[in-house]
């Protein structure tokens, strides 16, 4: 830790009498010193340490900055299901978007400039903003019918958020007071009746989440998960676009929907993404950052646990529930299929300190392009100390034309293998067999070892 955004009582404040005391030494403070101050170098503040701010409309205005913000989001949308839906003639998944000439778009958050852009934006432009339904009726073009219906409205928080108050109140979503839930929801039913796909966006508004706003449920708010029921019993093929920071119970829309996206909180330029991955223009090969749990009674999930008391039965913990995730750690889909190889090994063994390469070849087995993210996992089987089942080691985002093969290598050294003991308190690396594990996810299956002497 280099700096602390010390408020009040800031622990840096005690700095001298640590020193004093022998609790840090002053070599780790000039390390931290120079670090803070290489930044300020790289940044320039100590020959600009204004800003100009004149100039900084045009900044702010520059188009590829809209380049930016889009590409940004589109590279983080999680394509979580994407199959065929019930009673569809040919055989394709609902995604992408092809020739359909009219779209159902419901939901509140779907057609909310403030809630696109995520918590934690004080100062903004909401002219500036892409919703999703914005997104999609500039995609679609003048001869698609886009409707909307707002269907349900989230329900306020129970403790009033410090940040709304800090934003002009115009900006921030209000529910209108006459607000009629049951007439929305019938209206967001004639709405994807007459369409030929429903895109139904829910979650979480921007205030649900962030600093102050954790949570006592992972269920969908107020009336959402009624009206995913309600739409997709009107027999409109359904895909739900999730707005959210944090996992929410998915289960059904899982279980009976053909497509769930999670497109998180976009941005600026979000509603120009999402239409982009909806209608396939980009693939929406993004990965999961967590365990997606099933439901609230599993928090805390994690994918890189231990081995426990019959491992076998690791997914049969509850008398109610798969104690499993509903989506693993790295989870994600493509509009494209793949096939791993098996990985290969530069070495059969190493010597602590060394360096090995797993190799892989990723051959995209379908029609079109697409990305995938290829993950590198261990597993030490003994040691100092106990290690996890699986830990991330390595990752890499690549685009494979239809048909083609990318080769791609992985590094595997003191970097990857080393831990930190609790046992010792110090960086460690042990000499044992590393179970490698090469995939889409942590679920990976394909599987080598290396041996570390």
């Amino acid at each position: 830790l280099d700096m602390e955004m010390g408020m009040t009582d800031s622990a840096y404040k005690r700095l001298p009498q640590a020193l004093e005391a022998g609790d840090v030494t002053i070599e780790a403070i000039d390390t931290a010193v120079r670090h803070v101050l290489t930044a300020k170098f790289r940044m320039g503040l100590f020959e600009h340490p204004y800003v100009d701010v004149e100039a900084a409309p045009a900044a702010l205005a520059e188009p590829t900055h809209r380049d930016v913000s889009r590409r940004a989001a589109e590279r983080t949308i999680v394509l979580l299901k994407n199959e065929v839906p019930d009673g569809a003639q040919g055989g394709a998944p609902v995604l992408p978007l092809t020739d359909q000439k009219s779209i159902a778009v419901i939901g509140q958050l779907a057609d909310s400039p403030r809630d696109t852009i995520g918590p934690w934006a004080f100062d903004y432009d909401l002219s500036e903003v892409s919703t999703i339904l914005a997104g999609v009726r500039a995609r679609a073009g003048e001869g698609v019918r886009v409707d909307h219906a707002v269907g349900e409205w989230a329900p306020g928080r129970h403790f009033p958020s410090m940040f709304d108050e800090q934003e002009p109140a115009e900006n921030l979503p209000r529910r209108p007071d006459d607000f009629d839930d049951e007439a929305a929801l019938e209206e967001a039913v004639k709405v994807a009746r007459g369409a030929e796909v429903a895109l139904v966006v829910v979650g979480q508004p921007q205030n649900h989440i962030g600093e102050r706003a954790s949570t006592s449920t992972l269920e969908l708010p107020g009336r959402q998960l009624e009206l995913l029921q309600r739409v997709a019993a009107t027999g409109t093929p359904t895909v739900a676009l999730v707005m959210s920071g944090r996992p929410l119970d998915l289960r059904w829309a899982k279980e009976n929907l053909p497509a769930v996206v999670q497109v998180w909180y976009p941005g600026t330029r979000g509603g120009e993404a999402v239409a982009a991955a909806l209608f396939g223009d980009v693939d929406p090969a993004g990965r999961l950052p967590f365990t997606w749990p099933r439901t609230v009674g599993q928090v805390p999930m994690i994918y890189s646990h231990y081995r426990t008391f019959q491992p076998e039965a690791a997914g049969e913990r509850y008398w109610d529930e798969e104690s499993t995730p509903l989506f693993p750690f790295g989870h994600g889909g493509s509009y494209a299929t793949f096939e791993y190889s098996e990985p290969r090994m530069s070495a059969d063994s190493i010597a602590i300190g060394e360096t090995a390469t797993v190799t892989v070849d990723v051959t995209n087995t379908s029609s079109r392009d697409g990305e995938e993210v290829v993950q590198l996992y261990v597993h030490h089987r003994y040691g100092e100390s106990s290690r996890p089942l699986r830990e991330l080691k390595g990752f890499r985002r690549i685009a494979v034309a239809a048909g083609e093969t990318v080769r791609v290598e992985l590094p595997l050294g003191p970097d990857q293998l080393r831990y930190w003991s609790a046992a010792s308190r110090t960086w460690r690396q042990d000499a044992t067999t590393i179970d490698v594990l090469v995939g889409g996810s942590s679920e990976a299956t394909a599987a080598t070892v290396l041996e570390v002497r």
